[in-house]
């Protein structure tokens, strides 16, 4: 009886033990092995027989296109003055870019300029109306293609997430998107138009450069074919920024065409060529996400190293062909000065891999270019006045 009583009770305290540690977590020091709650073998052989499958299809993408969130919210009764919408456009239109294409404008008219001074005109002949009809147009040419393609690289998916690629007006959320394109779109109208004025001295030529700079300038980034997406940027940005701009300022200012604005323009063309590449190896990331196809994405990191350095090298050639020669314009071969630049961005370029350090070295590259085309045009005007020194007797008034 008492076994009984003692079985029973075992019973009874097994059944308390059990609802116990039902609801408690089970520590290993309190209970015993046989105590701890388990699942039936059969359960998991059950479960593991249904064997849910896990179905992975494609999502195709839309077209849907939706203005971000502004990185600061201002209070609604918060206006922005006139003053400030004005610096929010300027710095949005880029115009840390803007010597790219000013350059050129500004070589090419010296070249025409300090060609012109001679004994019989020692001034030279300067048409100032010609030259500010094609600095505008080039200028607003410019803008309207920085805000072209900021919509369109938006649009696309480029550079949406990148803080050191885009003007900012559309990835900060400050504008809407079709507002950036219909000024762009203004821009490169009046553009065309004051391209027009400055071509009507310049000859038929001058009318097709500038037909292609427009064309240029909308088809850069417009549409899902555009042509820095075909890998074209690096070579149009060279054949727009050279030739182009700098051929075109000469035939405004003497009316035909010349081998010599071409020959000088090859040099403003590499650098131009150098500083895009290097602006797309800095977006390497970002545009292969958004699947743009760019030469420093097929080249990769190594290649495109090595071609920045040849472009920048490259720059250099025009001017010892030019100045070296016997009777060719020494002077211009102070460029050199700007050899030490070169040596520090190498020296970078070819250590640092990452977009900041990279977007560093853009602004060091574009620095250079400025440096290397003031000393050039100086390097010509002085050239051309050291060339009046033996007439300069019968210059002098009597």
């Amino acid at each position: 009886m008492a076994t009984k009583e003692a079985s029973n009770g075992d019973t009874s305290s097994s059944s308390r033990i059990k609802v116990t540690t039902s609801a408690q977590i089970v520590m290993a020091d309190t209970v015993q092995a046989e105590e701890v709650p388990t699942i039936p073998l059969g359960s998991m052989q059950t479960v593991h027989a249904l064997q849910p499958e896990v179905a992975v299809r494609p999502a195709a993408p839309t077209q849907d296109v939706r203005l971000p969130a502004p990185l600061v919210v201002h209070p609604t009764e918060y206006k922005r003055g006139l003053g400030e919408w004005i610096s929010l456009w300027w710095h949005g239109m880029r115009p840390g870019y803007l010597p790219l294409s000013l350059l050129p404008v500004l070589l090419g008219t010296v070249l025409a300029w300090t060609q012109s001074i001679s004994a019989s005109t020692p001034r030279g002949v300067f048409h100032p109306q010609r030259f500010l009809a094609a600095f505008v147009a080039v200028l607003l040419l410019q803008l309207g293609a920085n805000l072209v393609n900021d919509y369109y690289d938006y649009l696309r998916g480029i550079d949406t997430t990148n803080p050191l690629g885009p003007g900012g007006l559309i990835q900060q959320g400050l504008v809407k998107p079709a507002r950036v394109l219909s000024i762009g779109l203004v821009f490169l109208a009046l553009g065309a138009l004051f391209g027009i004025l400055a071509a009507l001295s310049g000859g038929l030529l001058a009318f097709g450069f500038g037909l292609l700079g427009v064309i240029v300038a909308y088809f850069y980034s417009a549409t899902s074919k555009s042509l820095s997406s075909l890998a074209l940027g690096e070579l149009i940005s060279f054949g727009v920024f050279g030739p182009l701009i700098t051929v075109g300022a000469y035939m405004v200012q003497v009316g035909h065409f010349s081998m010599t604005p071409l020959i000088y323009s090859v040099s403003l063309g590499l650098l131009a060529m150098a500083f895009i590449h290097l602006n797309n190896m800095r977006d390497t990331e970002s545009d292969l996400q958004a699947g743009k196809h760019t030469l420093a994405n097929a080249l990769g990191l190594r290649l495109s190293r090595i071609l920045y350095v040849l472009l920048m090298l490259g720059a250099y050639v025009p001017v010892f062909l030019l100045g070296i020669p016997h009777h060719g314009p020494h002077l211009i071969l102070i460029t050199l000065w700007t050899i030490p630049q070169l040596v520090v961005l190498f020296s970078g370029v070819l250590r640092t891999d990452t977009p900041a350090s990279l977007h560093i070295h853009m602004q060091k590259t574009l620095r250079l270019e400025v440096w290397f085309a003031l000393l050039l045009m100086v390097a010509l005007i002085f050239s051309a006045f050291f060339a009046l020194l033996p007439h300069l007797p019968s210059l002098l008034p009597l």
